[in-house]
């Protein structure tokens, strides 16, 4: 007997949220936030109202006789960056002649599980180039990371001194916020600054971060290459007994922030707009988890439609439905290192 459409359609459902977690797992940005909890369900809605801080509430009065006069002027520190939505779908497919091809119900879940997993890549790689460096074709409406596009003016993350950058980011100005609404940014090779470039970015991103610290950083090909290869001298060698004794995957650190190799970096970035056109690769991006968010309507979490058929083909189709969007509380705790691919 044939299996029907909406059991199909439920075994994908059950196979979805494995390969869910598999693509969480493959964008490190995103496996953070879901470690810390900060990947959201919500209720829809037309667009994300998010809390971001860009000012103190009020001042601090010393009493020192205990008839100081305290100052009660205040103001709101919250403000709502507003976010739209970022909607996409893509279809999974089994024609009748896959059917009969494939006789027996474990063939065609096998067919169709191989259809999720290839989908889900094919999301997952969209995703990331979209967050990382913004040039996807497809999802333009997912914000991303990249600020240094001739024609950025809404990525978040600028080649400009802090204080300089002039994007729009959740309907806010950057220029109006030079304290808080400002990503960090550092110009240098290794060849001639060695560590001190990222080393600073970690000291300017504590100044001024809100909460958190640099957790996580994103490093092109190269820069990863050339940071490992100042490590070398400084590798240490263990017994296979204490290797063995090691539980979880090693990763390369720097100041407690893992880094990852992000082949979306590396690319070339317009960077000190103010100065001239000066155009410099984008090398790493230094991320604080605990000031990002990431938003998913809660009926298109990766939601899969019932299986129908396909009008005109001899064919049956099910949708994946998502509906998503990244925000931040605050830009200063965030960095970009430019030019440090050798």
């Amino acid at each position: 007997m044939a299996l029907q459409p909406d059991i199909l359609a439920s075994t994908l459902r059950i196979l979805r949220d494995k390969y869910v977690d598999n693509t969480f797992k493959s964008i490190p940005l995103v496996e953070n936030m879901q470690t810390l909890g900060l990947v959201e369900q919500v209720d829809g809605g037309s667009k994300i109202n998010h809390p971001v801080v860009l000012a103190d509430h009020s001042t601090i009065t010393q009493l020192s006789s205990g008839y100081e006069s305290v100052n009660l002027a205040v103001k709101d520190p919250l403000r709502t960056a507003e976010h739209n939505w970022c909607d996409f779908v893509a279809p999974i497919v089994l024609t009748k002649k896959e059917e009969l091809s494939n006789k027996g119900e474990r063939a065609k879940v096998r067919i169709l599980e191989a259809r999720l997993k290839q989908t889900m890549g094919m999301v997952k790689r969209e995703i990331e180039k979209q967050l990382i460096r913004g040039n996807s074709t497809i999802l333009t409406e997912l914000e991303t990371l990249n600020g240094t596009s001739a024609a950025a003016g809404t990525g978040w993350f600028e080649g400009e001194a802090f204080g300089d950058g002039t994007n729009t980011v959740g309907g806010i100005a950057k220029a109006s916020f030079p304290t808080s609404w400002q990503n960090q940014y550092q110009n240098g090779t290794f060849g001639t600054n060695r560590l001190k470039k990222m080393q600073q970015l970690i000291i300017d991103t504590q100044q001024y971060a809100p909460e958190g610290d640099i957790d996580l950083i994103l490093a092109s090909p190269n820069s990863y290459a050339a940071y490992k290869d100042l490590l070398q001298q400084q590798e240490r060698y263990v017994s296979m007994t204490e290797q063995r004794n090691m539980s979880g995957r090693l990763g390369l650190e720097f100041n407690g922030a893992r880094m990852f190799i992000e082949t979306n970096l590396g690319f070339t970035g317009n960077i000190t707009r103010g100065a001239g056109a000066v155009t410099a690769p984008i090398s790493m991006y230094f991320l604080n988890s605990q000031l990002f968010s990431i938003y998913f309507d809660k009926d298109a979490y990766f939601e899969i439609s019932p299986m129908d058929k396909v009008s005109g083909y001899v064919a049956m189709a099910c949708e994946m439905l998502v509906r998503m969007q990244i925000c931040s509380s605050n830009l200063s705790g965030h960095g970009l290192l430019a030019n440090a691919e050798s």
